[in-house]
């Protein structure tokens, strides 16, 4: 079984500039599991264990489920954390493309007839930079990050591919690799 999921990449400017701003909040913010610069996306659907002989079907269905789907532009703005500021689990880099909900759907869509059931939760499409455990606080010292960053602009990247990728969970934390790409058709 191979653990999966289907994301994109955002421009390499864009992942520079979480890159040094999450380097500036290591300094204040203590007890955070960074997600390295290489392994930034989105995810637009975790599939977990995957069968390696269902691997080329699905990437069958992704190519027929994304053929009418053109690149895109998406702007990376703003920070914040998931579920909430008094127990943040997840910190964040914020999302906006008027295409995104689109894509993802189509991805929720084709892979529906392998069992994968649609997400339950409402798509916020966001770019993991962070992880706690176990938030210790100080929960002050969080809110002003917070609100420094909150209109912070990295950038904009244009989507023309989406990744179906491999995860390995290491000690060290996970490494990804693509099982395979689906090239989206250029935007007119």
């Amino acid at each position: 079984m191979i653990r999966a999921f289907v994301g994109v990449r955002l421009s390499p400017d864009v992942a520079q500039k979480v890159a040094e701003v999450q380097s500036r909040l290591k300094r204040s913010l203590k007890g955070i599991r960074w997600v390295d610069q290489e392994n930034f996306h989105f995810t637009l659907k975790f599939l977990g264990a995957v069968k390696e002989e269902d691997v080329s079907p699905i990437m069958n269905a992704l190519e027929h489920a994304l053929r009418s789907i053109s690149s895109f532009a998406v702007v990376s703005r703003g920070i914040g954390v998931f579920p909430d500021i008094r127990r943040p689990r997840v910190l964040w880099v914020g999302l906006e493309g008027e295409r995104l909900t689109a894509l993802a759907l189509a991805v929720e869509q084709g892979l529906e007839a392998f069992g994968f059931d649609r997400e339950k939760r409402d798509f916020k499409p966001h770019l993991t930079f962070g992880r706690w455990r176990n938030f210790a606080g100080p929960a002050e010292l969080l809110k002003e990050e917070l609100m420094r960053y909150k209109d912070y602009h990295f950038g904009e990247s244009q989507i023309k591919e989406v990744v179906f990728f491999r995860s390995v969970v290491k000690s060290e934390g996970a490494v990804y690799s693509p099982l395979g790409v689906v090239t989206l058709s250029q935007s007119s």
